[in-house]
């Protein structure tokens, strides 16, 4: 399968230099952005000296084969603080739509716009969400119609979205609309909106519970017009698109969408995020029970206390490990058939949950107020079971493929092997390898000691 936990070079020194990056330029910053609910643009701008705010970054972060930089990464920097580690990676979240949607010329275009440089940094917002709809992206009200026939011709965008990070303060806006009425959900594009367009509202800062120091607004598209090359794709390969679409409507099939495979691709990106916040109140709280003592002893010594934490800590390694093998499948190509990739952010985002709400009851009174950071993991822990898809809607993803999948067997025993026909004929636990090895078992008093551990070192079954 060619699925190994083992970190390269590259990897650990990846998570060493964010780690350091968390500890030393976020927690101390963390409270301040909390409190004040302001864009925490001077970490950006030290994110960015350090190499981790940059389209370049993502992208070879993304092209590890591995799959394990990403969530490596987003799990380290979401351990300092979640709001500004958002503010950091949102425009990620663009890129990743424009990635997939975009032609290679519109991506050299936009992919820089999304980030800028240090000195001048720019923001990006992915636009999906809409006050109606939530998660259920087949049902977005948005719509584009061109304004004009030919090629040229401009799109004018008329919707309402909400909850879009960066949204009205950002360079670049990647919206999706309805293009065509008639095929519903299956005849949806992205369109770049730049700020600053005519028509485009911000209607109001959110103030939400958590993740305060990220940026996250409602935003109205009053007759926005936008030229031709800002759909991304181009015109072409969109009339292609709502062909195949017709065709599968005509036929009662299922098709798919841009923005489907955008959640696809970041659910494992978003779960190694809740990751980070567990990881966080769980080593806090584990740190506070060695040291607080009562009774005459440190707190952890009551299994009351104890056992939680240690169930806590089995979930996030689970959590994680799913994570791992869904970014990996990502990375891979593999088809993501029985929900792999809802069911790492399922784990990771009520693990979350559920670890940050132990660290506050391990702590008692001092875990409910602001003197420690508790409070704040609870509150940011929150959003992941709800934003990039609530649990709800990854469990009805999860059912979904259960029942696609009917019979067929886990992943490991479906998935085409590796190693080529030697591994297949002379692999562990193969017949003719059992056979061989029977028959010299049989002779080992009759064969000199030197022969049998030659004969035995050149059984070992292939590596792969």
């Amino acid at each position: 399968m060619g699925f190994d936990l083992t970190p390269t070079g590259a990897q650990h020194d990846l998570a060493r230099r964010t780690h350091e990056f968390s500890e030393s330029v976020i927690r101390p910053a963390a409270a301040d952005y909390d409190a004040r609910q302001e864009f925490p643009w001077p970490v950006l701008e030290e994110a960015a000296t350090r190499g981790f705010y940059s389209p370049l970054f993502y992208r070879d972060l993304i092209g590890d084969p591995t799959g394990l930089s990403l969530p490596m990464f987003m799990e380290e920097l979401f351990w300092g603080c979640a709001g500004i580690g958002l503010a950091i990676v949102m425009p990620a979240l663009a890129l990743s739509a424009i990635g997939q949607a975009a032609s290679p010329e519109q991506m050299l275009q936009w992919a820089p716009e999304c980030f800028g440089t240090p000195g001048d940094l720019k923001l990006a917002a992915l636009a999906i969400s809409e006050p109606e709809g939530g998660s259920d992206v087949r049902n977005l009200r948005t719509r584009a119609k061109r304004d004009g026939t030919g090629p040229d011709a401009d799109w004018i965008i008329d919707g309402h979205k909400m909850w879009i990070g960066n949204g009205g303060i950002a360079n670049v806006h990647v919206v999706n609309a309805v293009v065509d009425e008639e095929l519903g959900h299956r005849g949806q594009a992205l369109f770049i909106v730049p700020g600053g367009t005519p028509g485009l509202e911000m209607v109001r800062k959110l103030d939400k519970l958590g993740c305060r120091a990220s940026h996250t607004a409602e935003l109205k598209f009053n007759a926005v017009r936008v030229p031709a090359e800002n759909l991304l794709g181009g015109q072409e390969k969109l009339e292609y698109k709502l062909a195949r679409a017709r065709e599968a409507v005509e036929g009662g099939r299922r098709s798919g969408s841009a923005t489907l495979g955008t959640f696809e691709q970041t659910r494992p990106m978003v779960a190694a995020q809740a990751l980070g916040i567990a990881r966080a109140a769980l080593e806090y709280a584990t740190e506070y029970a060695n040291r607080r003592e009562a009774f005459g002893a440190p707190i952890i010594d009551n299994q009351g206390v104890s056992f939680p934490l240690a169930d806590l800590a089995t979930a996030i390694d689970a959590a994680r490990l799913l994570t791992w093998r869904a970014s990996w499948m990502a990375a891979s190509g593999i088809p993501m058939e029985r929900g792999e990739g809802s069911m790492s952010k399922l784990a990771a985002s009520e693990v979350a949950v559920r670890t940050t709400e132990r660290a506050i009851q391990t702590m008692g009174g001092w875990g409910y107020i602001k003197d420690h950071p508790v409070e704040k993991w609870y509150r940011d822990a929150k959003l992941y079971t709800i934003f990039e898809g609530t649990s709800e809607i990854q469990r009805i993803v999860i059912s979904n493929a259960l029942g696609a999948a009917d019979g067929r067997p886990p992943l490991h025993v479906d998935l085409e092997p590796t190693g080529g026909p030697l591994n297949r004929m002379f692999g562990r636990g193969t017949p003719a390898r059992t056979q061989v090895s029977n028959t010299l078992l049989g002779m080992r008093d009759r064969v000199p000691q030197p022969v049998m551990q030659l004969a035995m070192k050149v059984l070992k079954p292939p590596k792969k």
